[in-house]
């Protein structure tokens, strides 16, 4: 259901802060798409507009076209699908992932089984670094579609995953946000976002292969037609046309959209289990409450589209 606000609301100052309280608009569904059941599994809703866990689908054995294009339908619609009791290998988890493209590689992350197969091992002498809110390499012309993600050791305690509705952030902005940022690019560079702990001679030889690009600051996604904020923390560095510090006040005001709770969901992690998330629709943060105990993780990553 969607809910309208009222025009004193829509129409309201902006606070510096970026987070309006009261109602806001919850729309999980595009304009004019309507609710229809799942044929082939069972799924079940963790957040009112973001994730939801699907039950009855073996993700070590082929999909059929019709079953990847029901699992593709649910990901559209809910942004971040959740597997539990998947005990399945890493060559597994990427031919699920290439039922919908081509994989990435990543030269900052250390590999895992092969090229296409990122591991981010964390543990008492190597902390995590992704308790940011970011969106996967934006920093990229075309930045992933999506990425599946399995944990190979899971903490004792602590070690969630969050991830929110990059669309709802934009249907809640106030018009005037709107109205400054719509039809603006901004640059996205990969440096911030590594070099607190990669090598500097890396990050250096790097450079010239992947230099900074410009993405819209709303993009649109192409295949559900939703108007998606499209600028993070981590890697987005500035917004074209404006003087450095407007854009930075006014970057600060985006990034913060991605804390509002009613636009999240959050996973708790357990062995075997595994997320799907659309990368064109949302941003995630890795919680870091688990240090100093271990938490392997491995993802494949879909290669995307040029967002406009």
């Amino acid at each position: 259901m969607t809910i309208e606000l009222p025009a004193r609301l829509r129409s309201a100052t902006a606070p510096a802060d970026g987070i309006v309280e009261g109602p806001r608009v919850l729309r999980r569904l595009p304009e004019g798409v309507g609710e229809r059941p799942y044929e082939l599994f069972t799924l079940r809703p963790l957040g009112r507009v973001i994730g939801a866990e699907i039950h009855g689908v073996d993700l070590g054995e082929s999909l059929t076209p019709r079953l990847r294009e029901e699992l593709n339908r649910a990901l559209l619609e809910w942004k971040v699908l959740f597997f539990r009791d998947q005990r399945i290998t890493a060559e597994q988890q990427r031919a699920f992932a290439l039922n919908w493209g081509e994989l990435e590689t990543n030269p900052f992350v250390p590999r895992g089984d092969s090229d296409e197969v990122v591991r981010f091992a964390r543990s008492a002498g190597m902390p995590g670094y992704e308790n940011v809110w970011h969106t996967d390499v934006t920093w990229r012309p075309n930045p992933a579609l999506g990425s599946v993600l399995r944990l190979v050791e899971v903490p004792p305690i602590g070690g969630d995953t969050l991830w929110a509705d990059m669309a709802a952030a934009y249907d809640n902005l106030p018009e005037e946000v709107r109205e400054r940022i719509d039809g603006r690019t901004a640059v996205h560079d990969f440096v911030p976002g590594f070099d607190r702990f990669t090598d500097p001679d890396l990050l250096a030889r790097w450079q010239d292969s992947f230099p900074p690009v410009e993405h819209p600051v709303v993009r649109t996604h192409p295949e559900t037609g939703r108007r998606t904020l499209f600028v993070n923390q981590s890697f987005t560095t500035h917004i074209v046309g404006l003087e450095r510090t407007e854009s930075d006040r006014l970057l600060r005001y985006l990034f913060q959209q991605a804390h509002t709770p009613e636009f999240q969901v959050r996973f708790q992690w357990a062995r075997d289990s595994v997320a799907f998330w659309d990368n064109r629709a949302t941003q995630h943060y890795a919680v870091n409450d688990y240090h100093p105990h271990a938490r392997v993780a491995e993802r494949v990553a879909i290669v995307g589209d040029r967002p406009y």
